[in-house]
């Protein structure tokens, strides 16, 4: 067997483990190994080849991390808008305890909700900010 099949053998295995556990950095270490296949395609030294595997996927690898270190932190499960529908939709607050606790009436039905915004509370229409558990935290 030639060094090119067993570097796309060990590419295939890489990716395959990938899909298995759903770390993304794996398929950029599988493309260090991709480039070490190319590498060999062009008749190089193993050692070429190895170093090719090694900084292609070193590179890919600090390429994503960087990615993924500018990207936004995604916001808590509470507070995500994609998995609480509720999260800013409006409510009417009549009144607020001392402890920054009301009632209000929404979707039909009477729910607890907790100040969450910055400020002392006041009545009036306010957003819903997160949910906690099935308590509203609501915030201008």
């Amino acid at each position: 067997m030639s060094p090119a099949v067993l570097w796309w053998i060990a590419t295939a295995m890489l990716v395959l483990a990938e899909l298995t556990t759903g770390t993304f950095y794996l398929l950029m270490v599988s493309l260090g190994l991709a480039g070490g296949a190319l590498a060999a395609h062009a008749g190089l030294a193993l050692s070429a080849q190895l170093l090719t595997a090694a900084l292609v996927g070193g590179a890919a690898v600090v390429a994503w991390h960087l990615y993924r270190a500018r990207q936004p932190a995604p916001p808590a499960p509470g507070a995500n808008h994609d998995i609480q529908l509720d999260v800013g939709e409006h409510v009417m607050v009549t009144a607020w305890d001392a402890a920054g606790r009301t009632h209000v009436h929404y979707r039909g039905a009477d729910w607890q909700a907790r100040w969450a915004g910055g400020g002392p509370p006041e009545p009036g229409e306010h957003v819903i900010r997160a949910l906690d558990g099935n308590v509203l935290l609501l915030g201008r």
